[in-house]
């Protein structure tokens, strides 16, 4: 396909210097970003009809562009460089996309605060902290993090928890942290922890042993048996992990070597991990859909993942030269300040290492399409049996949720491809229906969800399972028709008892059937229902005890026209309980943080006697008089949360700092209900 003239014209008059081209399309968006050592010979290569490159990229590249710009610089480390923003500037069509950094999770340690703590984050900085990561899940980081702080003695709490709290808290009663909050603790032996906690996550399993024996051997020496079986059980916390078996490597440096496997348009990425000569790791990456060539692959891969905070290696091996790969190795090594170098072996210790993570890249992608077949049989299974139009890869289930009539709320839950999809999860604070109707509270929250249909991430599912039997479900087909909704396929989940109160096996509810179906402990139907129906009364459960928390935690101040969080705060805090502020004075509650005119609203409020101006309902005398008992607070400190915390009854101020997280959990379902509605 012939291209645009003004595409062929600078094809022509491209230089022969190192530089950054850009394809556009037909209406100036951006298709590709590219850094090349030649400019001219590497833009050429992408239109030459004897090109053997038949990805689906090429093939559209001709038909698709539009214009073509070219940058010129010093040299590939400049290139590399202005590639990396301009990819980030305008995220080409069809530039391979590393996954969002926000679904890697890395593990942070700074050891240059007073009390290092070792926790997840998602998007790591350059602020001289150390990064270990980023895990390709969750799943992982959340583990490895669990077995540091089991076997090494970091705080784990929250910044704000550490300054305020009084007194220590579970884990050191575990003897999982010193609760430096509190104690005189060593700082230099606290740092060493730090330290040999930044060696086990770095892989130098070697140095660490050699390490904690030392200090083993120590400790007993000294007679110090407690320290000594502590330094034990890190030991084995290590040799639990540490893979026993040794790389013949040339060198005794760090590595990552980098295995590609490529299907058709799909491609599969392997990264061995290799610290001190041992391979500690092997993460496999799903690359999706690419069209690109391999080197394009392999270089945008190397750019996205350490631009990530991943450690980076002395070396970094690949299967293949990359472009302007000096330049590359150049900006990796001013992010790291010390010298990294990529190499592409061809023979030895190294071309073993490319052809095990070629092996290990190629057997993920086979696992993982093996998997994507189960599924599809499973779900096709689950078609089947419910007689559903489609196989249900994605499924929602409604659980509604009270405590004794009051406190009702619900939530919606969701599978994709039988996996939870969080970002689909919905939850509701009843409020139409109250007393304990369980069918009135369905139908508004069924009302509100299927409403919003039409809008973007309220999308309908191939199928929705409502907790409950016949008559949850006639509620659900009720709300259907009222909205007129037709092709929506909806089904009622219920685990019903024997007359004898044995349990029966779980039945699903048709529209106009009359026979539950039962469903085999062991069917794919029963898991894929089972699962999302337990997460819906996992998620409404702890919503409602948030919600009770909540009401539990409220003051009789909150009531108050005019008082807002920070005076509620600082009245209680200067002044110790609700009791006392009722009985103060207007003076004394102006200097207590409160305005003369909110002095006159709580006067009004609870001691009407005082106040000509404004007379308080009889509600809220009455509500005044079962709060005299309200419990001593304290502010917060070194922190945005609500700063009110209740403590236990009649204790003092300073005690209060027991239930933080009774408050914590009480803003986290102010800031959830805030997101749902």
């Amino acid at each position: 396909m012939a291209l645009p003239e003004i595409v062929d014209a600078k094809l022509d008059a491209l230089p022969s210097a190192p530089g950054v081209y850009v394809f556009r399309d037909k209406k100036g968006g951006v298709l590709y970003v590219g850094k090349a050592r030649s400019l001219r010979s590497r833009v050429r290569s992408y239109f030459q009809p004897s090109s053997s490159d038949t990805r689906f990229f090429i093939a559209r590249l001709p038909r698709e562009i539009g214009d073509l710009e070219t940058f010129v610089v010093e040299n590939e480390k400049e290139a590399a460089l202005l590639e990396n923003a301009l990819i980030k500037e305008h995220k080409p069509r069809y530039n391979f996309k590393l996954r969002d950094d926000k679904d890697f999770l890395s593990l942070r340690l700074d050891t240059r605060e007073p009390w290092p703590k070792l926790h997840v984050v998602r998007r790591p900085k350059q602020d001289g902290a150390q990064y270990f990561g980023p895990y390709d899940s969750a799943t992982a980081a959340r583990k490895t993090l669990r077995l540091v702080n089991r076997f090494f003695k970091l705080r784990t709490c929250k910044e704000g928890d550490f300054k305020s709290r009084v007194r220590p808290c579970l884990q050191y009663q575990i003897k999982r942290c010193p609760a430096p909050c509190v104690l005189d603790v060593n700082r230099d032996e606290y740092l060493e922890q730090a330290r040999l906690v930044a060696l086990f996550l770095d892989g130098r399993h070697d140095e660490l042993v050699r390490d904690l024996e030392g200090r083993m051997r120590d400790a007993a020496g000294g007679m110090e048996y407690e320290r000594a079986a502590a330094y034990r059980d890190q030991l084995r916390a290590v040799e639990r992990v540490q893979d026993d078996q040794r790389i013949d490597s040339l060198e005794d440096v760090d590595q990552d070597v980098i295995g590609l496997y490529v299907q058709g348009d799909r491609a599969e990425l392997a990264l061995i991990m290799v610290r001190n000569g041992r391979m500690t790791n092997v993460r496999t990456f799903d690359l999706g859909s690419v069209g690109l060539p391999d080197d394009e692959i392999l270089a945008s891969f190397v750019s996205a993942y350490y631009a990530q905070g991943a450690h980076l290696p002395d070396e970094i091996v690949l299967p293949t030269e990359v472009e302007a790969m000096e330049g590359l190795a150049a900006v990796l090594t001013e992010r790291r300040a010390r010298r990294v170098r990529i190499v592409v072996p061809k023979r030895g210790a190294k071309a073993a290492l490319l052809r095990m993570a070629s092996e290990n890249a190629a057997h993920a992608f086979k696992e993982k399409q093996r998997e994507k077949e189960d599924l599809d049989a499973r779900l096709a299974e689950v078609q089947r049996l419910l007689r559903l139009p489609k196989p249900p890869r994605r499924i929602e289930c409604v659980d509604v949720s009270h405590t004794g009539g009051t406190d009702t709320v619900a939530a919606i839950t969701a599978l994709c491809d039988g996996e939870p999809d969080r970002r689909r999860y919905k939850s509701f604070h009843v409020r139409s229906v109250s007393g304990g109707d369980d069918f009135g509270a369905m139908k508004e929250v069924l009302t509100r969800r299927l409403g919003r249909a039409g809008e973007a991430a309220w999308e309908l599912p191939d199928l929705l399972v409502v907790d409950g039997g016949k008559g949850q479900l006639g509620v659900a087909v009720a709300v259907l028709n009222e909205l007129g909704i037709r092709d929506l396929p909806v089904c009622g989940l219920a685990k019903e008892k024997e007359l004898g109160g044995e349990q029966r096996q779980e039945r699903v509810y048709l529209p106009g059937q009359k026979n539950p179906i039962v469903l085999r402990e062991r069917s794919a139907a029963r898991w894929f229902l089972g699962l999302v129906r337990d997460e819906a009364h996992r998620v409404s459960n702890e919503l409602r005890k948030k919600l009770g928390r909540r009401r539990r935690l409220r003051s009789g101040l909150d009531d108050v026209p005019g008082i807002g969080p920070k005076t509620r705060a600082a009245l209680l805090k200067n002044l110790g309980s609700l009791k006392a502020v009722i009985d103060a004075d207007e003076t004394a509650l102006v200097a207590a943080g409160a305005s003369p005119k909110q002095a006159r609203a709580i006067h009004a409020a609870f001691r009407p006697d005082l106040s000509t101006s404004v007379v308080a309902s009889e509600g809220e005398i009455d509500r005044a008089a079962e709060e005299l008992g309200e419990y001593p607070i304290e502010q917060e400190s070194g922190t945005d949360a609500d700063p009110m915390r209740v403590a236990a009854h009649e204790t003092t101020a300073d005690e209060a700092g027991a239930d933080a997280e009774e408050v914590a959990l009480s803003n986290a379902f102010e800031e959830w209900e805030t997101e749902a509605s």
